[in-house]
């Protein structure tokens, strides 16, 4: 049984991809589990395949739940085998998961084995570039109001390496003006002590 190796990466994040191997009558389903293990989703919303050609127009749509097949040119993962789509050596797939939040995959074809590794089970991940982004984001940043009850700014003044950068951010520590201070006593000082002899 041939072997399909695909490349799989985020549309907004190129750097960052999966090369999964999945054997040619392995169907989308299999494959759709297989790209969130990869990238630590969890894979339960809605989500389309769609065949496309080289410049990512989508065709054909395979899709994930009965409820999402509009019409009879839609097919279902689950009872979609692979080698019945791929036209192409180099064939490219648009992917998208979660419509109400879509995340945008493209993936495509990048080597054709022609036997499989009897010791191997397919599909698997074979190679990973980069940290997936979280499905669900970062949590809620809180405030500095909110959590010490006024404004810290990140004590911004560490930033500042001299007095210069200091200045020129517009900040003003006082501890100029003490030094001034200080300066003008010695002087008040100085002076008197000098009037005294």
């Amino acid at each position: 049984m041939a072997v399909y190796k695909f490349r799989v990466s985020f549309e907004d994040y190129d750097d960052i991809s999966r090369d999964i191997e999945i054997k040619s009558n392995q169907t989308f389903a299999d494959f759709h589990k297989t790209i969130h293990q990869a990238i630590g989703f969890d894979g339960n919303a809605s989500a389309s395949f769609y065949m496309s050609n080289d410049y990512w127009h989508k065709g054909k749509e395979i899709t994930q739940f009965e409820k999402d097949l509009k019409n009879d040119k839609v097919s279902l993962m689950e009872t979609s085998v692979l080698k019945n789509f791929i036209v192409d050596p180099h064939q490219k797939i648009y992917y998208i998961f979660n419509f109400e939040k879509p995340w945008t995959f493209h993936v495509e074809l990048i080597k054709i084995v022609i036997n499989e590794d009897a010791k191997v089970a397919y599909p698997l991940c074979v190679k990973t570039v980069g940290e997936a982004p979280k499905q669900f984001g970062n949590l809620p940043i809180i405030s500095a109001t909110e959590e010490n009850g006024d404004l810290d700014f990140l004590n911004v003044m560490e930033y500042a390496e001299d007095e210069e950068d200091r200045d020129e951010m517009g900040f003003d520590d006082g501890a100029a003006e003490e030094e001034e201070g200080e300066e003008a006593e010695k002087d008040e000082f100085g002076t008197e002590f000098d009037e005294e002899i």
